[in-house]
């Protein structure tokens, strides 16, 4: 049995997957709107792939007999000053969610409470991989610079990206 403080902090995380599944979404909108369609592209996976992580947390909470609570969320963040700047505000988001992730584990971990630990161990995995990708896309936007064709390229590339869940 889990915890009231281990649940609260299962729910506050799932919906805070919700959560960054719409920061994504703004975030493709911005790209959409600049008539950048492979950065939009991109965010619009993304934002897939956080809806999945979110679910994640629902069929956990549920499977450990509590009750999953969805909650509203604030309004994500609209505003970008380029294409640059949304990748570096969805890093530092990305760290913080990997922040949120290691404070619950830290809570499971006091609590013994091991199913918990093993489910958090996936995302604990699945966070380097995030915060590595952006940091990656990050360092070659930098590297670009005003490279018309290498961000064409690049925008190309992301453009390609799907989500496909269980990945």
């Amino acid at each position: 049995m889990l915890s009231k403080e281990l649940v609260k902090g299962l729910n506050d995380q799932m919906n805070f997957e919700f959560y960054s599944a719409q920061a994504y979404l703004a975030t493709a909108a911005y790209c959409s709107h600049e008539s950048l369609d492979g950065f939009a592209n991109f965010f619009l996976a993304q934002a897939e792939e956080e809806r999945f992580h979110a679910m994640k947390f629902y069929n956990f909470i549920n499977d450990m007999g509590e009750k999953a609570e969805v909650t509203g969320i604030p309004n994500p963040n609209n505003e970008f000053a380029s294409v640059l700047d949304a990748f570096e505000k969805s890093l530092a988001h990305e760290k913080d969610v990997t922040q949120r992730i290691y404070k619950l584990s830290d809570m499971a971990l006091d609590q013994r409470e091991h199913a918990t630990m093993t489910f958090l161990k996936w995302f604990i995995e699945e966070q380097v991989e995030e915060e590595a990708s952006f940091d990656n896309i990050i360092q070659k936007l930098r590297r670009i610079e005003n490279d018309s064709n290498a961000f064409y390229m690049l925008e190309n590339e992301l453009g390609k990206r799907t989500f496909t869940p269980g990945e």
